[in-house]
């Protein structure tokens, strides 16, 4: 299970602006690679959706069914988290960003959706820029403050129902200000929690809520073996993993990916963002 402590503080980040965050390790490639040039409007058009659910509510996507091939895929997921209240915490030096996993995800050339709240792509628009105008990645919106959809949430403060369409929608506004221009039309519930309530209210939006079969327990984990551990049990054809990109409440899942990565390959896997699963799903 996901920890409360996982879900309810939700500290998790991706990268970094250029100018605050430190390297790795000397050989690592920036976190902020160029973005290419004559980026455009985000790329959503060939994003595949699921089909809407019954009454037309938000289909909701977990992994992807087994092929009678059998093919071996997998996605690795990363939330950016942070919350709507957390910028004092930022602007005394908490690093809600991890810019050597990135960086690292980059040098093993493996393709993953990062899900960004809204908040943090507008605390680091400029390592927002740089993932969501990377190829290697797509960005998923994971809502703007990452306050529950329902109640009894981890101890998350709940969005007004009246507010949940206006904060998913101030996510995007934000990806499109940071200059994103991979993002699709998936959206991860924060904490996970949601009902066929708020599926009906994003029914309009007609997004696919993307949840995971593989949790990875990186969240405060100290333990990168474990975390590793984890991951590798739970993975099968067509597995979704959740994890985490942050030095301030996900300290070991870099280190955790180094065996992660290699040994999934060695057992055949590939790997391939959310995109790429559901396009398969949708095709069989």
């Amino acid at each position: 299970m996901i920890a409360g402590a996982l879900l309810g503080a939700a500290l998790a980040g991706c990268g970094s602006d250029p100018a605050s965050a430190p390297r790795h390790s000397a050989d690592r490639p920036s976190p902020s690679a160029p973005a290419p040039q004559g980026a455009g409007a985000p790329k959503t058009a060939s994003a595949p959706t699921l089909a809407p659910g019954p009454g037309g509510i938000t289909p909701v996507f977990k992994r992807a069914p087994e092929t009678p091939k059998g093919e071996k895929v997998v996605a690795l997921t990363f939330d950016a988290d942070m919350t709507a209240d957390q910028g004092p915490r930022a602007a005394r030096g908490e690093h809600f960003d991890n810019p050597g996993l990135i960086a690292d995800l980059r040098r093993m050339k493996v393709p993953a959706t990062v899900f960004m709240t809204g908040r943090w792509a507008e605390e680091y628009p400029a390592e927002a820029r740089a993932i969501g105008t990377d190829p290697a990645f797509e960005v998923g919106n994971h809502s703007y403050s990452h306050y529950a959809f329902k109640s009894d949430c981890y101890g998350l403060p709940v969005v007004p129902k009246d507010a949940v369409r206006a904060d998913v929608e101030k996510a995007t506004a934000q990806f499109k200000k940071a200059g994103v221009t991979n993002a699709v039309p998936y959206f991860r519930f924060p904490g996970g929690c949601y009902d066929d309530e708020v599926l009906r209210t994003l029914a309009p939006l007609k997004m696919t809520a993307v949840q995971w079969d593989v949790v990875s327990g990186d969240a405060f984990a100290t333990d990168a073996n474990a975390v590793a551990d984890q991951v590798l049990a739970g993975v099968r054809p067509g597995s979704l993993v959740v994890m985490h990109c942050t030095r301030s409440a996900a300290p070991v899942t870099d280190t955790a990916l180094q065996r992660i990565v290699p040994e999934l390959r060695k057992r055949g896997y590939r790997f391939v963002k959310v995109s790429d699963l559901i396009r398969g799903a949708t095709q069989h």
